[in-house]
Order: C-alpha cells, then sequence, then structure tokens
C-alpha cells in the first residue's frame, strides 16, 4: 500500500508541474508581448510631419541667410511692369513677288508683300482663301503709283496705306469684314 501511495504522489505532482509550466510560459508570453508592445508598440511619428518640421526648419535657415544677404548688399528697386493685354500678330506673306509699270514712266517696281493682323486666323484664311483677287487688287493698286510717289520712306508708306485700304476692301466686299491692320514690303526693287 505504500508503493500505491507514492504512486498517486508521484502523479499529482506531476499534473502540477505541467500545470504550472503551461502557466509560466502562457505569463511569459504574455509578459513578453506586453514589453513588445511598450518599446514598438507605441505610434510612431507620421513621416510627413518630419518632413514639414525639416521644410520650415530649411524655411527659416533660408530666410535668415537672406536678410543676412540683403543687409550685406545694396537693394535693387524694381519697377513695376503695367499690366496690358498683349496681342499676338499674326503675318501672311503673298507667294512670289509682285511686278508693274509705273505710272507714266518706263520704270517697273517689283516688291514682295506680307500683311498682319491682331485678329485670329481667320482673317489670314480669308486672305488665303481670296489670293487671287487680292493680288489683282495688289496689282491694280501699284499700277496708280509713279516713280516719285515710291521713292522714299514717305512714299513707300503712303504706297503701303493705299495697298492696305484696297486689299480690306476687297475682303469686305468678298468676306464683310477686312481685318487687315499693315501691309509691310519684304522687297522692294524699282528698276
Amino acid at each position: 500500500m505504500a508503493e500505491e501511495e507514492v504512486e498517486e504522489k508521484k502523479s499529482k505532482g506531476g499534473l502540477i508541474k505541467i500545470i504550472l509550466f503551461a502557466v509560466g510560459g502562457i505569463m511569459l508570453v504574455v509578459m513578453g508581448l506586453g514589453v513588445g508592445y511598450f518599446v514598438f508598440g507605441s505610434s510612431q511619428p507620421d513621416p510627413s510631419e518630419e518632413i514639414e518640421t525639416i521644410i520650415e526648419r530649411k524655411m527659416e535657415e533660408a530666410e535668415a541667410a537672406k536678410s543676412a544677404a540683403d543687409n550685406a548688399s545694396p537693394q535693387k528697386v524694381s519697377k513695376e511692369t503695367p499690366e496690358q493685354e498683349n496681342f499676338i500678330t499674326i503675318y501672311y506673306e503673298f507667294p512670289g513677288t509682285f511686278t508693274t509699270n509705273l505710272r507714266g514712266s518706263r520704270k517697273m517696281l517689283q516688291v514682295g508683300i506680307g500683311v498682319s493682323t491682331q485678329y485670329d486666323d481667320t482673317v489670314m484664311m480669308n486672305v488665303e482663301a481670296h489670293e487671287l483677287a487680292l493680288r489683282s487688287t495688289v496689282l491694280g493698286v501699284l499700277s496708280e503709283f509713279g516713280e516719285e510717289d515710291v521713292q522714299g520712306t514717305n512714299g513707300k508708306a503712303a504706297l503701303a496705306s493705299a495697298l492696305k485700304e484696297g486689299i480690306n476692301s476687297k475682303l469686305i466686299l468678298l468676306e464683310n469684314f477686312g481685318g487687315v491692320e499693315e501691309v509691310l514690303f519684304t522687297s522692294f526693287v524699282l528698276n
């Protein structure tokens, strides 16, 4: 009988040891998780906040450097640019040259002509579409001028003005709108 009691004590002691080891193991795991959460699980700072602080620090350094440079060197005074609406000028050059006899002279005038506008592309599309009619108008206007009329800067300006009026009047007849603002000479030969 004494042997049976010893066996019962051994079996009870073995069960208690197993329970203690299991509970102890669970406790160690829980404590390890707690320590891990405490050390690593706390919320990490947002990277964007760190970047913002770095940028703010750099901006402050740049302002400090700029103010130091401004104090060291003379300051530039900038003038305000007037705000005005700028229009884009569109150009069209007639292909080839215009050659005509001058009125009352044996000399000939050969000119290359371009036109410009600050209206939209429609004006230049109209000029290109009616190029044949406009070439005829240009030749008619050129033939009305004499040798003395086209000499000098004033003569060329008067010729350009007459060409502009002729081209615009023809475009008004054809398209109900002229729109050519300037006539330019790309070549001007008087023979």
